[in-house]
């Protein structure tokens, strides 16, 4: 009977023991009630209107400007024309005057497989007032086509300024339904900021190179009025052995230049820039990123000469998320996060946007820097010196939705919705910047997600926000 007695007790012990270290579920914040049809993504034929050649002989095509210093005085220009090279000279005025400049540029080409591109002409425009509109022209000599935008304020810690975030756009129907929503927005950015996989020309048979072409004419209408910001993502490598393709990402190499020098970086697929009051700051996520490598002795150089009483908001831009609570890409950008988030909340990073998870999630501020092997601390924790990350590969590519997501909800997660869309960061001021994000099938003024951002350096409070009820 004692023995009997003793073999409960150990079991009844075990017992107690096994319930006592149960996990405790990490249920998170909202999963958007919000059902969308379900229809299959497609792209748009090649006779679209979208894709339409520009009409006259050799006229200029795919223009696209993004920004070409430091600091926002200098613009890159590039286009392409077709039928010969024709001139790589762009002609410009400022709207306060009629005199009219030039500057010279140069142009390149590069054939991939049995596709040889047009002449890609790229130049940049230097010394320009700031806060100033300019028109300029280009493919002078033959067709010539006139452009417009307009330079960012000058740098500083109180200057707002407003960023449109889109990410893997592709050229499918909803594609075409994000841009259009994003022009639409009366609250649209002065300059996009663009986190990755641009024409998704790679899922075609032999990488179809047509189809760069077709997404530089279809992205026209926005990308030659205002900057966009370029982040390299896994549909830019073009990495194809089988077909004798062994350079990685050669066409959007000789199509999309940025001023990577002008930060110091070695290569143009990690580098920064200044707009306004906001140091930006882009990384690769398909480049090596471990440490002694290029890229981490840059990133490591480069956070310290942040000045937060020049640019208080500081915002990182890659490609494979660091948080995601989808069953697509799971963690795959969890070696990088490794390696870098210390240093993210050392430096006090306010957002970090990424894509490649075609859906759109925004996170609490957490962070998952304690952990050393033996101390037990695996999981994110609230960390309010921490980044808030947002996943906004919502643009609307032929590959459709990701629509599988982890149950339960993570903790970390603030809210999640399988919509496509795009996003606005309002920069105030200083101390303030509101957030927010449009799904496509709203009205253009509607905000499915917000919130405002409190800077972590010169107000670092919690900014938490209450789940939305949408």
């Amino acid at each position: 009977m004692r023995l009997l007695g003793f073999r409960c007790f150990v079991a009844v012990a075990l017992l107690l023991g096994l319930l006592l270290n149960v996990p405790e579920t990490c249920n998170g914040g909202k999963t958007s009630a919000f059902v969308r049809k379900d229809e299959k993504a497609t792209d748009m034929p090649l006779d679209s209107d979208v894709f339409k050649v520009p009409s006259g002989y050799n006229a200029p095509q795919q223009v696209h400007i993004t920004q070409g210093d430091l600091v926002g005085k200098a613009v890159i220009v590039s286009w392409v024309t077709q039928d010969e090279t024709g001139s790589s000279v762009v002609r410009y005025w400022s709207e306060k005057s009629k005199e009219k400049k030039v500057a010279k540029g140069k142009y390149t080409m590069y054939r991939y497989f049995n596709y040889t591109s047009g002449f890609i002409h790229h130049c940049t425009i230097r010394d320009l007032e700031f806060n100033t509109k300019y028109y300029y022209e280009v493919g002078i000599g033959f067709t010539t086509r006139q452009f417009w935008f307009i330079t960012p304020p000058e740098v500083g810690p109180d200057v707002p300024y407003t960023f449109g975030l889109i990410g893997d756009l592709g050229q499918s129907f909803d594609s075409n339904r994000t841009l259009t929503h994003y022009e639409m927005n009366p609250r649209k950015g002065q300059t996009v900021l663009f986190v990755g996989d641009l024409s998704y020309a790679d899922n075609y048979p032999n990488h179809d190179n047509v189809r760069w072409d077709t997404w530089g004419r279809f992205t026209e209408r926005s990308t030659a009025y205002q900057p966009w910001i370029w982040t390299a993502g896994n549909h830019e490598i073009d990495f194809a052995p089988e077909i004798g393709e062994k350079v990685p990402f050669k066409p959007y190499t000789h199509r999309y230049h940025v001023p990577y020098r002008a930060s110091e970086s070695t290569k143009p697929f990690w580098y920064s820039i200044k707009r306004a009051s906001v140091h930006i700051i882009v990384l690769a996520s398909y480049s090596a990123y471990g440490k002694y490598t290029p890229q981490y002795k840059w990133l490591e150089a480069e956070l310290p000469k942040v000045n937060r009483t020049e640019t208080p908001w500081l915002i990182v831009l890659l490609h494979s998320p660091w948080y995601n609570s989808y069953n697509y890409h799971y963690m795959e950008g969890e070696s990088m996060r490794v390696m870098y988030e210390p240093w993210f909340v050392q430096y006090k990073v306010d957002v970090v946007f990424a894509g490649h998870v075609h859906a759109y999630e925004r996170s609490e501020r957490v962070s998952n820097v304690a952990y050393n092997i033996v101390n037990g601390q695996c999981t994110p924790v609230k960390d309010q010196s921490a980044p808030v990350y947002i996943t906004i590969g919502d643009g609307g590519n032929l590959e459709g939705l990701a629509t599988n997501m982890t149950e339960p909800q993570p903790a970390y997660s603030a809210f999640r919705e399988a919509s496509f869309g795009h996003a606005i960061f309002d920069v105030k001021n200083r101390t303030h910047a509101h957030y927010s994000w449009h799904r496509n099938q709203d009205e253009y003024s509607v905000e499915a997600d917000s919130m405002w951002f409190f800077n972590r350096f010169w107000h670092p409070v919690d900014d938490s926000t209450s789940y939305p009820s949408k």
